[in-house]
């Protein structure tokens, strides 16, 4: 989908960002969505693993229980 957007579209989101944000926002903004992203993928590798045997009880769990 990103890739449809092509060189006028993209800067155009930039500006628009740029004039609703303003400069010194954006930094802050970059920050927050690309923690936001890292915490939303490390969510998504914890549901793909395989369960793990829990050695004390014998039953499964997952690794972030």
């Amino acid at each position: 989908m990103v890739s449809n957007i092509g060189v006028p579209g993209f800067i155009l989101i930039i500006i628009t960002a740029l004039i609703i944000f303003g400069p010194n926002k954006l930094p802050e903004l970059g920050r927050v969505l690309g923690k936001s992203i890292r915490e939303f993928k490390r969510a998504a590798e914890g549901l793909y693993e395989e369960p793990k045997d829990d050695k004390n009880t014998g039953k499964t769990k997952r690794s972030g229980e």
